[in-house]
C-alpha cells in the first residue's frame, strides 16, 4: 500500500523530528546570522531587517507546521490566537495555520475505524467515504446508523498519539526559542497549557463528556444545539454522534440571510461564549468558525468540545469585575483588577494605566456605540489593534499572566473574529451587564486603589 507507506514516513516520529529538527537548526542559523549582521546596521534599518526576518522565519514554520498536521499545526494556531505572545508579523503568519488540513485517504480511516469498533458492521447501515470535515488529529464521516439514525463519526488519525508526543517534544524546542528571541515572557506556563489540551483532544471519551456536560448546563438555552453522542459506537479513538446539520459559516455570513438573523446568530455566540466564561465556568475554547452552523430560526449549532477550558472561580470572578469596570468607564481600576489576575509586569508591578487604557477606549467604542456596533464593519479598529501591538510588544515583553487566561483570550479573539465574519450588530454593552452584574459584586470590597 504506497499509500500507506508515504504516510507512515511522515508520521513515524524519527521522520517528524528531522523535520522540526531541520527547521530548528534553519531558524537558529538565520536568527544568528541576522544577529551578526545588525551589528553593522543601525536605526530604522535594523529594525526593518530584524521585522523582515520575523516575517521569513515565521512563514518558514507556518508551511512546516501545516505539512506535518496534527499537533505540531494545532499548537501554531493556538499560539497564533494569543495576542502579546509574539510579535504582530509573527503572529499574522502563523494565523494562516487557520486553513482546514488535507483529508487522508477513506481506506486508511475505515481500518482505524474497524480496528475500534468490532461490532462496526452490526452498527452502521452506511458510512460515506468522502470526508465532511477535516480536524488536526482526524476527520469526520456522515453515516447511517441500522436503526436510521444519521451520525457523524470522527475518526482519530492512525497513530496520532505518537504523532502529537513526537510534534510536541520537537515544537517546544523551535516554539520556546522563538519566543525567547522575541520576548522575555515565560513560555514555559503557557506551553504546559497548551499541551494540556492538545493531550486532552486525543481522547474522544472525554470529548464525549464534555458534549454531554455541555448539553446539561445549556439544557434551558434552546438557542444553542448539542450534538447527541452515541456512546456504543464512541471509543478513545472514534466519536460517534447524531447528524446535527445547519448553514455552514461562509453562506450564513453571506447576504443569502438577512442582518437581523445575522445578529441573531452574533448574540447568541456573543451569550455562549460569556455563559461559558462567567456562568458555567467551562468554556468551549476552539473558535473556529467551521466549529459553528446556522439555523434560520436563529439557532447555533456547536461542534468539538475536544478542547474545553474549566475556568477557576477566581478567574471567572476577575474577569467580571474587569467586563463591568470597562463598561461602566472605570479606566483607573483596571491595572489593579489585572494584577488581581494575576497580570502583570516583571517583579509583580502593575501594568501602567497608559498601557491599557488605549485597549480600554477600543473595547468601549464597541461597547457604548450608538447606534450599536456592528463587528466587521469598521477595520480601524483590527488597525489599531495591530499599531497598538506594535507600538506595545517592546514594552509588554514582560508582562507575566497565569496560565488559564491562555485559551480564555484565544476564545475571546476567536469570538469576535466570529462576529466580524457574520458582521453582526448587538446589544453589547447590554449583554456583558447582564452576565456581569450578578459576578462583579466583590469589587467594592477589593476597591478602585486595589
Amino acid at each position: 500500500d504506497p499509500l500507506m507507506s508515504r504516510q507512515e514516513l511522515i508520521t513515524s516520529a524519527f521522520g517528524r523530528f528531522v523535520k522540526v529538527g531541520g527547521l530548528v537548526g534553519r531558524v537558529g542559523v538565520s536568527m544568528l546570522g541576522d544577529q551578526a549582521a545588525s551589528l553593522l546596521r543601525d536605526g530604522p534599518t535594523k529594525q526593518l531587517k530584524k521585522a523582515e526576518n520575523m516575517v521569513r522565519n515565521a512563514v518558514r514554520i507556518a508551511d512546516t507546521l501545516g505539512e506535518m498536521k496534527g499537533a505540531a499545526m494545532k499548537a501554531g494556531q493556538m499560539l497564533s490566537l494569543h495576542e502579546g505572545l509574539l510579535p504582530p508579523e509573527v503572529s499574522a503568519v502563523l494565523s494562516v495555520l487557520q486553513k482546514e488540513a488535507p483529508s487522508v485517504s477513506f481506506e486508511v480511516m475505515e481500518r482505524a475505524l474497524r480496528r475500534e469498533l468490532d461490532d462496526f458492521d452490526a452498527l452502521f447501515e452506511s458510512l460515506q467515504p468522502e470526508a465532511f470535515a477535516a480536524a488536526s488529529i482526524g476527520q469526520v464521516h456522515r453515516g447511517v446508523l441500522r436503526d436510521g439514525r444519521e451520525v457523524a463519526v470522527k475518526i482519530q488519525y492512525p497513530n496520532a498519539d505518537r504523532m502529537v508526543k513526537a510534534d510536541l517534544k520537537n515544537l517546544k524546542v523551535l516554539l520556546g526559542n522563538l519566543v525567547s528571541l522575541f520576548t522575555d515572557i515565560d513560555f514555559e506556563p503557557i506551553w504546559e497549557e497548551v499541551k494540556e489540551r492538545l493531550f486532552e483532544e486525543l481522547d474522544y471519551l472525554k470529548e464525549a463528556d464534555n458534549i454531554r456536560r455541555t448539553a446539561a448546563l445549556q439544557s434551558n438555552c434552546p438557542e444553542i444545539l448539542v450534538p447527541g453522542v452515541v456512546q456504543e459506537a464512541t471509543t478513545r479513538r472514534v466519536l460517534t454522534m447524531e447528524f446535527v446539520g445547519g448553514i455552514p459559516p461562509a453562506a450564513a455570513a453571506s447576504d443569502r440571510y438577512p442582518q437581523e438573523l445575522r445578529d441573531q446568530w452574533g448574540v447568541t455566540l456573543f451569550e455562549f461564549t460569556l455563559r461559558g466564561l462567567l456562568e458555567h465556568r467551562f468554556l468551549h475554547a476552539d473558535p473556529n468558525f467551521a466549529n459553528f452552523a446556522f439555523r434560520d430560526d436563529g439557532k447555533v449549532v456547536v461542534y468539538d468540545y475536544g478542547c474545553m477550558k474549566e475556568i477557576p472561580a477566581d478567574i471567572a470572578a476577575g474577569y467580571a469585575r474587569l467586563m463591568d469596570a470597562v463598561t461602566h468607564n472605570r479606566k483607573a481600576e483596571i491595572p489593579g483588577l489585572l494584577r488581581d489576575m494575576g497580570v502583570v509586569k516583571e517583579g509583580n508591578v502593575p501594568l501602567r494605566q497608559d498601557m491599557t487604557d488605549p485597549y480600554v477606549d477600543l473595547v468601549q467604542d464597541i461597547v457604548t456605540a450608538s447606534p450599536a456596533y456592528t463587528f466587521g464593519e469598521d477595520s480601524s479598529i483590527y488597525d489599531t489593534l495591530y499599531e497598538l501591538g506594535m507600538s506595545n510588544w517592546q514594552d509588554a515583553n514582560d508582562i507575566r499572566f497565569p496560565r488559564d487566561i491562555v485559551f480564555i483570550d484565544r476564545t475571546l479573539v476567536g469570538l469576535f473574529g466570529n462576529l466580524g465574519t457574520l458582521r453582526a450588530t448587538g446589544p453589547w454593552r447590554e449583554l456583558i451587564r447582564k452576565y456581569t452584574a450578578a459576578r462583579s459584586g466583590e469589587r467594592a470590597d477589593r476597591g478602585a486603589g486595589s
